[in-house]
């Protein structure tokens, strides 16, 4: 009787073993999960902190304005700018080339060398860039107090202000014909082609002349006239 008691509890023991392995790896399997499931959960709150972060540090980085630029002089008034840079260079361009008829015949005149050529490049670009400083916001035509030398035909500075500042868009529009033409020029020397470059200076004789007539000499008909007939554009 008491072997049959002892051979039942063996018989116990055996069938309950497999029973407590399986429960251990399910209890080890648990814990596996819930120690990933916290992990996943710290990355998770590291990413979060993260990015908040980087989203405050971007949004206190927009909201900080640049600094305003430094305003820059505007000294030289257009008359200044247009007696030391715009006609002499514009001079430099229209005696480059020509045709000239003496005692000895017809011959032509262009740039040989090239230091001639550079220099004619380099008034060129003069003229080119000089509208920038021409149409810069707030500079005045002329200096307080100074007069037009030939009022008869000339606007007085005052009026030719009033021109300009009555329509800005109009001024640019007639600084830009002058670019144009100087970078016709420009690409004229660079290439050295002087028949080119005589073309372009005649461009930029009448995109001068087509802005002189409408800002400084207006009154002058015969100089009216005369770009009429030389197929001038008079706006």
């Amino acid at each position: 009787m008491i072997l049959c008691g002892v051979a039942a509890l063996a018989c116990d023991a055996r069938v309950s073993e497999p029973n407590i392995r399986r429960e251990m790896h399910i209890r080890a399997a648990t814990i596996r999960i819930a120690a990933e499931s916290q992990s996943q959960a710290m990355h998770m709150r590291s990413w979060l902190l993260a990015s908040t972060v980087l989203v405050l540090a971007t949004g206190c980085t927009r909201a900080t304005p640049p600094p305003p630029a430094p305003e820059l002089l505007k000294t030289a008034t257009i008359k200044d700018i247009m007696d030391s840079m715009v006609d002499p260079s514009g001079d430099v361009l229209f005696e480059s080339v020509a045709q000239i008829s003496d005692e000895k015949g017809i011959r032509e005149k262009f740039p040989q060398t090239d230091e001639e050529w550079e220099n004619v490049r380099n008034h060129a670009l003069v003229l080119l860039e000089a509208p920038n400083l021409l149409t810069m916001q707030g500079r005045k035509v002329a200096a307080h107090g100074e007069k037009s030398k030939n009022p008869e035909v000339e606007l007085q500075p005052e009026q030719i202000q009033q021109l300009i500042d009555g329509d800005r868009p109009s001024f640019f529009k007639r600084a830009r014909r002058l670019q144009d033409a100087a970078t016709a020029a420009l690409t004229a020397v660079n290439a050295k082609d002087k028949d080119a470059l005589f073309h372009a200076i005649e461009k930029v004789d009448k995109a001068c002349e087509n802005c002189h007539l409408h800002y400084w000499y207006p009154n002058d008909k015969r100089a009216v006239q005369q770009a009429k007939e030389d197929g001038g554009v008079i706006d």
